[in-house]
């Protein structure tokens, strides 16, 4: 039987996407959500996610763009959502949910959304990623990996590369490739600023800024 694959999407424009419109009202990234699967004979799964700002503000822009979204819980400045999926599909997610591809991560920001799922196999990879093309493009696929993977599943996180900005991004690939993390090392910091064209102290800037997001991810 085949492993499968575990795929990182990315969608830029999601109007109908209760996690993409909430992020973007809230003006915060949305990362924490959990989905549950509807039992047999009953109405579709549930949705919650944990968002910063007014309430009633991210309930009316979700309104707007089709989707009933309600109020659980309020953890100071954040609230707990909950969305009952109906039989219409208007995001990504609910065409996962009917392929029977769990999603392992969600995260939306800036209207932005990225998912990490899992396909049976690469036709079903490439059937859907067709579906998503023709729905909900512009689409981008940032990694896909075939299983076995090293480590536990709870090892094996999701890096989100798009918390960084595009100077941090370059700081930070110039520096890998020209060997300033080699030991000993291939160049140090002074050249690869002249080379960038900013002064050292900026360039250790945006590296160590590049380092903290990053490794919020992977130390979380």
């Amino acid at each position: 039987m085949s492993s499968g694959i575990r795929a990182t999407v990315r969608f830029s424009s999601l109007s109908a996407c209760p996690l993409a419109v909430a992020s973007t009202v809230s003006e915060s990234a949305i990362e924490q959500v959990s989905t549950s699967a509807a039992l047999s004979g009953e109405n579709g799964s549930v949705t919650e996610f944990l968002a910063d700002g007014d309430s009633g503000t991210i309930c009316d822009a979700c309104a707007e763009a089709g989707a009933q979204v309600e109020p659980v819980f309020e953890y100071g400045t954040a609230t707990l959502f909950r969305l009952e999926h109906g039989e219409e599909e208007r995001c990504p997610c609910e065409s996962l949910g009917r392929h029977g591809c769990p999603v392992h991560r969600y995260v939306a920001a800036d209207g932005e959304l990225t998912l990490v799922f899992h396909a049976s196999s690469f036709e079903l990879l490439q059937e859907i990623m067709g579906e998503f093309r023709e729905s909900y493009a512009p689409v981008d696929v940032q990694r896909l990996l075939q299983p076995p993977l090293d480590g536990t599943p709870e090892e094996r996180v999701f890096v989100n590369r798009g918390t960084l900005t595009d100077r941090q991004y370059e700081v930070l690939s110039v520096a890998f490739e020209r060997g300033y993390f080699d030991r000993p090392k291939q160049a140090n910091a002074t050249e690869l600023a002249d080379e960038l064209g900013i002064t050292q102290s900026t360039f250790t800037e945006h590296l160590m800024a590049a380092h903290r997001k990053l490794l919020a991810d992977i130390i979380d």
